[in-house]
């Protein structure tokens, strides 16, 4: 068949036959089609965990302090009145508990540091805290403030040379009372508001008048003030000094009898 304008060989035919020659197919652009293929999204995913991590370490850098910082807070909690205890009494006279007997507070001789011993000549018991011959009118206002004061016990000791020596025990109801007390006290070093004793007829101690020296202590155990008080045989106001130092062992071992009573019930 004789080629015609519409065959093969004619002009339309032409224009589908296209010459793939080297420098075409150099210039041509290839697209291809958006296929469906594997997703690639572990990057995306390896991302998000890398993030997530950061983030957890930020957090807990913030949040978590160092060891020395470390506080634990518990949250407060108001019991019913149902369920909260009664507090217990403190143990004083008043609730059964009795003072330290005069022979557990005062013993017969107590060492004095220098290889002699303060010898005990007398104690008693007076019959209320406030009498006007064993405390002054400050002191036993001080004492009926508060709770009150239970009993005192006094006695008087003596060295080698015949110095004497008082140590009052007062018992109060309180031990912050004991505190009030011994602060007031101790503040007015010159204020003389705990009486000596006197020594009884016979002991061959030296009656002293209310113008000799005298050097006074206070100190404090639980619910127990102790005052100690010492005077020179011959009543001289000098060497105040060596006089508070010499009554210091025998204040001390009272302290300590008065304490262990206190903790333990024994002597």
């Amino acid at each position: 068949m004789p080629p015609g304008p519409d065959g093969p060989d004619g002009p339309d035919e032409d224009k589908w036959n296209v010459v793939l020659d080297e420098d075409f197919v150099r210039g041509a652009s290839i697209h291809e089609s958006a296929a469906p293929g594997p997703t690639r999204t572990w990057p995306l995913v390896l991302g998000l965990l890398l993030l997530m991590g950061l983030l957890a370490l930020v957090t807990l850098d913030l949040t978590d302090p160092s060891d020395e910082e470390h506080v634990t807070v518990r949250p407060r909690r108001t019991p019913s009145a149902a369920a909260t205890p009664a507090p217990a009494a403190p143990a004083s006279p008043a609730n059964g508990r009795p003072m330290v007997p005069p022979a557990e507070a005062f013993p017969a001789e107590v060492p004095d540091g220098s290889g002699g011993a303060f010898t005990l000549v007398t104690a008693k018991t007076p019959a209320s805290c406030t009498e006007p011959d064993s405390v002054g009118p400050r002191l036993a206002a001080m004492l009926t403030e508060g709770k009150g004061c239970a009993g005192e016990q006094i006695a008087l000791y003596k060295d080698a040379r015949n110095n004497q020596f008082s140590i009052a025990v007062f018992t109060l109801r309180d031990p912050q009372d004991t505190l009030r007390v011994v602060t007031g006290l101790t503040a007015a070093p010159d204020d003389h508001q705990v009486g000596v004793q006197a020594p009884p007829p016979g002991s061959g101690l030296a009656a002293l008048g209310p113008g000799t020296g005298l050097v006074q202590s206070f100190s404090g155990t639980g619910r127990v003030m102790v005052a100690g008080l010492g005077q020179w045989s011959d009543g001289r106001t000098a060497d105040f000094q060596q006089l508070a130092d010499r009554l210091r062992p025998l204040q001390r071992a009272v302290d300590e009898r008065v304490r262990r009573y206190e903790e333990t019930g024994a002597p």
